[in-house]
């Protein structure tokens, strides 16, 4: 099937990015239509925003809807075919886009296409265990994978919006794993997800937020880590299977914050502490319910 760019909207969900989304919207091509959402009330930044790009809409979600969340928000602004999925950390290439259409010639069908990362070491996709011999990171060929990373991925809304009661994102998940979840479920309706190996970004990686609120990031990440993991387990394989997943990370991370707590090392101690609380909330089955403590 071929994909006309005209069919293309690009998705950025954003909170505290204005250090880097600059660089993503540049990278674009300037007649692609682009949607911010924005996690935050910060009309400034919407006012901003749009005046510099005449072909980008920011919507502000006027709270922390996540990443999951915030892409179902835009999904629902897009009136064209295809949703390309992309993090304010991410730039294109310049052949980006077009590789990606030229692959969509070579394929039938498919509910995802994806670009690849540039740098080997940060594979932004998942085999099946009987491809792993068969792809080459460095191969021309477009692939099939089991699932692509959340930061770059174009998603085929005419055909998944045909799947009987698809949703797209589980908003369950306010921070990783719901890409994960999504493509799963996309290969669960025998639906295709392919790499387009020329077509290459760069990704900064964990660099979507203003620096300067690190910590508060850093203890947010990981208390949705594991609270992302235990419930993506057990939606998926049930709950005795989920247990055992974080069995060994359950008893890693409560050594680990008796251990910082003994040497006093407080940003340690808190990092532990949040696995766990992100653990233990998730198995007595609590909600997402943590957010950075950072105003909007």
């Amino acid at each position: 099937m071929l994909i006309n760019k005209k069919e293309i909207s690009v998705i950025i969900v954003s909170f505290k990015s204005d250090h880097v989304i600059h660089n993503c919207i540049k990278s674009i091509d300037k007649d692609i239509d682009i949607i911010i959402i924005d996690n935050s009330n910060n009309i400034e930044f919407k006012k901003k925003i749009e005046q510099k790009y005449k072909n980008v809409k920011c919507i502000l979600s006027n709270k922390n809807l996540g990443m999951g969340g915030g892409n179902n928000l835009g999904i629902k602004y897009i009136k064209k075919d295809y949703a390309f999925i992309l993090n304010p950390d991410v730039v294109l290439k310049k052949n980006t886009i077009k590789e990606i259409v030229k692959a969509s010639k070579k394929i039938k069908n498919f509910a995802i296409l994806a670009p690849i990362s540039d740098q080997k070491k940060f594979l932004n996709y998942q085999l099946n265990e009987k491809d792993f011999k068969k792809v080459q990171w460095n191969n021309h060929k477009l692939f099939s994978v089991k699932s692509v990373d959340g930061f770059a991925m174009l998603l085929n809304l005419k055909r998944l919006k045909k799947i009987k009661n698809f949703n797209f994102f589980d908003e369950n998940f306010f921070l990783y794993l719901e890409n994960d979840d999504l493509c799963k479920r996309i290969i669960n309706h025998n639906e295709q997800i392919y790499v387009v190996p020329k077509s290459k970004i760069k990704h900064l990686g964990g660099k979507a937020v203003d620096p300067k609120y690190k910590k508060e990031i850093e203890f947010s990440r990981n208390w949705h880590w594991m609270w992302s993991k235990f419930y993506y387990n057990k939606k998926h394989y049930g709950y005795l299977i989920a247990v055992l997943k974080v069995l060994k990370n359950l008893i890693s991370s409560k050594l680990k914050f008796i251990y910082f707590c003994l040497v006093f090392n407080h940003y340690k101690r808190k990092i532990y502490k949040m696995r766990l609380l992100g653990l233990l909330n998730s198995m007595v089955g609590q909600k997402s319910f943590y957010r950075p403590k950072i105003d909007n």
